[in-house]
């Protein structure tokens, strides 16, 4: 009986360590999930070898003009290269969220459309930063301002969910905007929204503007979707003052980041300086690797 408990013990250790040999490993390839922002870049990013295009909401969506005046763009997306991942530019600034003059029935409804197009032309993620929409007036509760929001973000989530769309809130510097300021901030808001479908991006510009660490990359990682990328004291382009980092990809490869990152830049001439951009990032990127 004894002989046969060691043995039985041994298989169970050997299938432990099959098992453990089986499972895939964790690959950090930042460097080729890289896009830029704007699809009038398409040339130079393709040029360039990146791997998708990043458009506008209000613009290439048009979630308030008809389904006939959306074809055109609908089409473009389906041969468009690289092909379009995600949007941002979500809201235009009349359309309120928060304050006295929210007006939530028209933001439901524009998200809905919104959501419905992206799944129908194959994008995976909204961003939302909309700044004019989202702050806070001057007087304004902020408790209840922050109560509009994330009851917005549960009205929307079953349509996000339905269509297998992401929408992710984007944190923004304090001189943009006076609510969601940080990459935790943004996760909790999503968090309280209980939906898989809200979720966070982290832009490193806006992190380097408020000054925030890897670290709230980090403790947001459950919630984070996606990246922006743009060099912090003019928003140039990687390789143009050389900013270094090195320390937010770290931060990405231990929480075992699988999303993408979007330049989200100044350019003077993007053909020029996409390539060495891109450059940059991969160096940096394999640095850590």
């Amino acid at each position: 009986m004894r002989t046969f408990q060691i043995v039985l013990y041994a298989a169970a250790v050997v299938a432990v360590i099959l098992f453990q040999s089986c499972k895939p490993k964790f690959k950090f390839e930042l460097d080729k999930h890289l896009g830029i922002c704007g699809t009038g870049h398409a040339e130079a990013a393709k040029a360039a070898g990146l791997d998708y295009l990043e458009a506008n909401v209000s613009g290439f969506l048009m979630p308030e003009k008809s389904d006939e005046e959306f074809a055109a763009n609908k089409e473009l997306a389906k041969t468009i290269t690289p092909p379009i991942y995600s949007a941002n530019g979500f809201f235009p600034g009349e359309i309120k969220v928060v304050g006295p003059e929210a007006d939530i029935e028209r933001a439901v409804k524009y998200s809905e459309t919104a959501i419905r197009r992206a799944e129908e032309i194959g994008i995976e993620i909204l961003v939302l930063g909309s700044s004019g929409s989202r702050n806070i007036p001057e007087g304004f509760d902020r408790a209840e301002a922050e109560k509009q929001f994330v009851d917005f973000l549960k009205r929307i989530a079953p349509a996000a969910e339905e269509h297998h769309v992401v929408v992710a809130l984007e944190p923004l510097q304090a001189s943009e905007s006076n609510f969601i300021n940080t990459v935790p901030e943004g996760a909790e808001i999503a968090r309280k929204t209980g939906s898989d479908y809200i979720c966070v991006i982290a832009d490193l510009f806006h992190m380097a503007r408020m000054k925030e660490g890897p670290e709230d990359i980090i403790k947001s990682a459950d919630k984070l979707v996606h990246c922006h990328i743009a060099e912090c004291e003019e928003r140039t382009a990687p390789g143009v003052k050389g900013d270094d980092f090195t320390p937010y990809f770290k931060a990405l490869k231990e929480i075992k980041y699988d999303g993408r990152i979007s330049f989200e830049c100044s350019w003077q001439d993007v053909s020029a300086q996409l390539p060495k951009a891109v450059e940059v990032m991969k160096e940096q990127i394999n640095s850590i690797k």
